[in-house]
């Protein structure tokens, strides 16, 4: 049994669809305020992304000791091979998803899905999974017509998108993992749990 320092739909679906024995707890973590701090550090994305999964895992970690629990992050950056470009945030509101959207639009990003597992306070390990999206060109009216569809479920994702829903009609390219964009490496996690006993090898 893990347990999930997250409310995520998605990664509990993942988690579920792979007979994953877990339970979920929710970090309590001021989000924002973390990655002001983490990147007044000067953090890159991927290390932003690490950063914040390993945090939530060890605010649960406290509340569970004994438990191996799992916390997830990620984060965005624009730009070809630089994980120090622009970095993206969740949308604020509806207006703000239209500015990412004109923003991502007919460019290439790199979304960093990061995992780390912590026991009794301490990390075991970690992994961080990058992907690189080419965005097509994108119309304003797909983008209010996209929004209208989706703004409801999509408003928690970062970049705007559900890959697994209509916000694959965004995208010209992807190279990587499908379940990284939905919010975790899951194929690496899986192998962590064979070696550790939790899932039959």
């Amino acid at each position: 049994m893990i347990v999930l320092a997250s409310q995520s739909a998605s990664r509990k679906a993942m988690l579920i669809a792979a007979l994953v024995p877990f339970e979920t707890l929710s970090p309590g973590v001021d989000e924002e305020a973390a990655k002001d701090a983490l990147r007044a550090d000067g953090l890159d994305a991927r290390a932003l992304a690490d950063a914040l999964a390993e945090l939530k895992a060890l605010k649960v970690s406290r509340r569970v000791p004994g438990a191996l629990v799992l916390g997830c992050d990620q984060t965005l950056s624009i730009g070809d091979g630089d994980d120090r470009g622009v970095m993206i945030d969740k949308a604020v509101d509806r207006a703000d998803a239209t500015r990412i959207l004109q923003l991502l639009s007919g460019r290439v990003h790199h979304l960093h899905s990061a995992a780390v597992i912590v026991l009794n306070g301490e990390p075991i390990w970690r992994h961080v999974e990058r992907v690189r999206m080419t965005v097509r060109p994108l119309s304003d009216a797909f983008i209010a017509s996209y929004l209208d569809a989706d703004w409801d479920a999509l408003r928690w994702c970062v970049g705007c998108y559900r890959i697994e829903g209509p916000g694959a009609q965004l995208f010209s390219k992807v190279e990587g993992s499908q379940f990284a964009i939905q919010g975790l490496p899951l194929l690496p996690l899986l192998d962590f749990l064979r070696v550790r006993g939790v899932l039959a090898a």
